[in-house]
């Protein structure tokens, strides 16, 4: 069956670095739309990036994410990375992948992933 594990979270200080990254199984992933979702203490889960399958691998960005976080594939290793720089504190959030298992342009709405990872925990503080 489809599964989806996050790895990579973890403590970082403002300013900092970090890569998470997502494994899939059970199907490929690089076939199908994969996105990058966050969920804050007490805020609602929201979409950060997301990549379109790799016939077609556009990506899109959050306001947020624009150009400090970079979503990217590795299709050998069936695993899609979230590559986050330049963090505050504001980016602290349990970070989720998750799939539609559709073909099409990738979003970032919730209500469409179907299937989700347990999610790993970033947290940026000094």
């Amino acid at each position: 069956q489809v599964q989806l594990v996050e790895s990579g979270g973890g403590l970082v200080q403002p300013g900092g670095s970090l890569r998470i990254s997502c494994a899939g199984s059970g199907f490929t992933m690089a076939r199908y739309t994969i996105g990058w979702f966050r969920q804050a203490p007490g805020k609602e889960r929201e979409g950060v990036a997301c990549i379109s399958a790799s016939t077609d691998p556009r990506t899109y960005y959050s306001d947020s994410s624009l150009y400090r976080f970079t979503i990217s594939r590795d299709s050998a290793k069936n695993t899609v990375y979230l590559q986050m720089n330049n963090l505050t504190p504001e980016d602290t959030a349990v970070y989720y992948c998750a799939t539609d298992l559709r073909q099409g342009r990738c979003n970032l709405r919730v209500s469409t992933h179907d299937y989700w990872g347990q999610g790993t925990q970033v947290t940026v503080s000094s």
